[in-house]
């Protein structure tokens, strides 16, 4: 166990000092496209998946803990690591396939939030797709960061509508519990491919990438903190932070997203109505079976939810292909000083909008940035595993053992879906 991890405590900070960059990207995971495949997990199987999510929760929380350690350790994001410790042509294929995957997502998000939009108060889903990009492009590229972040904390609270929403409906929490307890797993392609879906929504490339870059920008943003490697004595209460942060950020997004497939599964299930391809799809359906309030509620969720998720979306991709580059990169940064950085969330909000005005199937879109994700988060992760072991890099700040553990496994766990997808997508 690294020396850090032995010291004392000092004080510990109050929770609402804690909650950041933990919090938020936790809260983004559940963005329109998570929405669509935990509906459709639930329209399909009831509440027999309803077991993977928390199952999924000790990997998902303990990947994006040691994300944000390399962040605020090394005072280096991801991007910024492996460009200065591994070969080049590594960096640029991951680099790609992530910012690929993320452009993509985008598209899909912003198609979601026009769509619920439209389904609220009518009038053209294209219009409001691109008001949407025009907003959050301009809010992350000249609000400053700090009033930025506080902005992505209040919408957070737009996650409580699948909250509300769950309850609304009248679920039977006495099944649920019993599926999730004794699972009725079935060996069948549908049900895998409905597991690498769950576990390729919540463990994503980009989420490991914007909680290490917020740790970054978070500490650079207050002149009397420093990187742990160089300041040592600033470990055991931000390490404390980091893990507070992390676990119920984490925790926060794998309950809404089991209310979500709850949700589904009580209603659209129970009625037959199994083949949700999309977001707001579902809130229409949820229109006639559990009445105007459950479906205004799930709606605007999917607004927030895309308003909250767009910014990391895009500004994971951004510091991936910045640091990869050797840009100055950090929403920290004013425009005219990193303009390329800018320039890149930009063009990702640009070009995600446009899918929607071409004839790409957004739901076939979404299933292929699922693949390129599954398929780049597992060498990703294991870098950073790697990563996370070598003292050249981390000091005396290497990962302690529980961390390890469940780091490598979830790695395995994604290895095994991505094994998983391929075996089901030929037979």
């Amino acid at each position: 166990m690294a020396l850090a991890e032995n010291v004392k405590q000092p004080e510990r900070p109050k929770l609402m000092e804690i909650m950041g960059p933990g919090l938020i990207t936790g809260a983004s995971d559940d963005d329109p496209s998570g929405i669509a495949t935990y509906s459709q997990v639930g329209a399909q199987f009831g509440y027999g998946l309803a077991w993977s999510l928390v199952v999924t929760f000790p990997l998902m929380a303990a990947i994006q803990e040691i994300s944000a350690r390399i962040g605020r350790v090394t005072g280096r994001g991801i991007g910024g690591n492996l460009a200065r410790y591994y070969p080049a042509w590594l960096v640029n294929v991951m680099v790609a396939l992530l910012v690929l995957a993320n452009t993509i997502n985008i598209g899909a998000d912003l198609g979601a939030m026009g769509a619920a939009l439209k389904l609220l108060i009518g009038g053209p889903a294209l219009l409001y797709v691109l008001g949407f990009a025009v907003l959050s492009a301009l809010l992350e590229i000249f609000v400053r960061y700090s009033r930025y972040v506080s902005v992505l904390k209040y919408l957070t609270l737009s996650l409580l509508a699948y909250v509300a929403t769950v309850f609304i409906v009248g679920t039977p929490w006495g099944e649920v519990g019993k599926n999730i307890v004794l699972p009725p797993i079935q060996l069948n392609k549908d049900y895998i491919l409905a597991i690498t879906a769950v576990l390729g929504t919540t463990i994503s490339p980009y989420l490991f990438f914007w909680q290490a870059e917020e740790e970054v920008e978070d500490e650079q943003e207050k002149p009397e903190q420093q990187p742990l490697i160089e300041a040592p004595r600033q470990a055991p209460r931000e390490l404390y932070r980091i893990r507070v942060d992390t676990v119920v950020g984490m925790a926060l997004s794998n309950i809404v997203a089991l209310c979500i497939v709850v949700t589904a599964a009580a209603t659209l299930h129970a009625h037959g109505k199994t083949d949700i391809a999309t977001s707001a799809e579902a809130a229409e359906a949820l229109r006639p079976i559990a009445g105007p309030f459950a479906f205004a509620l799930f709606a605007c969720g999917i607004i927030g939810t895309g308003l909250l998720a767009m910014p990391v979306l895009a500004g994971s991709a951004a510091y991936a292909l910045g640091e990869a580059m050797g840009w100055r990169v950090g929403l920290a940064q004013k425009a005219k000083r990193a303009p390329a950085f800018y320039a890149a969330i930009g063009l990702a909000t640009l070009i995600g909008a446009l899918m929607n005005f071409s004839p790409i199937d957004p739901v076939r879109a979404l299933f292929w940035s699922a693949v390129i994700n599954g398929i780049v988060a597992v060498p990703i992760m294991a870098i950073m595993m790697l990563m996370t072991r070598r003292r050249d890099i981390m000091g005396e700040f290497v990962l302690p053992r529980y961390l390890r553990v469940l780091g490598w496994a979830a790695t395995a766990v994604m290895a095994a879906t991505v094994v998983a997808l391929g075996l089901a997508s030929i037979f």
